[in-house]
């Protein structure tokens, strides 16, 4: 399956203030998109709103034309989300992390460990999957929250500032992992401040105080 993920005129408010003023914009199945733009421009906001994890207060956000409903099961699996902060356990392994979301999905045993193993290789951490996440460094927990998200081979990859605390060999590990899941058909935004990051994909949505700048 592939999704198409539409923005129509949407705002959000956080305190009185619009975080995201206005915001419109199409991500097509097997697009790398960056939403680039300063710290505190709103681009962590724009890919919460795009998630379903916080409703707009205004417009509407949509996932092949079925309006998108925070919390819907059906919808939310269809996503692999990889936010600032990671969500991981940190008194499991880097491997039983990445196995939870295959289990969420119904994928267990042998399969969810071979799957989980393969994933963790392609982020270039195999060699880390048997170590409880608290001992890993914020790289590597960083890359452990990627393999997760893109283990279960959604159609929808959000990615905020997924290279932030990475050397440019991991940087470039992590970028073909996202763009191998472009190339498989999945929709791929992922948020950066930084200019190189934002140079490796299809397209870049400038962002400005909330507000897409061209």
């Amino acid at each position: 399956m592939t999704a198409r993920l539409l923005a129509e005129d949407v705002v959000y408010r956080r305190g009185g203030r619009a975080v995201l003023d206005g915001v419109s914009l199409s991500i097509e199945p097997g697009e790398m998109v960056a939403v680039a733009g300063p710290s505190g421009s709103g681009k962590s906001s724009l890919l919460a709103v795009l998630g379903g994890l916080e409703p707009p207060d205004g417009g509407t956000v949509s996932l092949d034309g079925s309006p998108l409903r925070p919390g819907d099961p059906g919808q939310r699996r269809r996503y692999g989300l990889v936010l600032q902060g990671y969500g991981l356990l940190t008194l499991l392994t880097a491997a039983e992390n990445v196995e939870i979301a295959l289990q969420a999905r119904g994928v267990f045993g042998q399969e969810a460990r071979l799957l989980a193993g393969d994933a963790l290789a392609e982020l270039g951490i195999a060699g880390v999957s048997g170590k409880l996440v608290e001992k890993l460094s914020g790289g590597q927990q960083q890359r452990v929250a990627i393999a997760r998200a893109l283990v279960t081979t959604p159609d929808v990859v959000l990615a905020d500032e997924p290279t932030a605390e990475l050397d440019h060999a991991s940087q470039s590990v992590v970028i073909d992992a996202l763009r191998a899941a472009a190339d498989r058909g999945a929709a791929v935004v992922i948020a950066t401040h930084d200019p190189d990051v934002a140079a490796e994909c299809d397209r870049a949505l400038r962002f400005h105080e909330g507000r897409l700048a061209g």
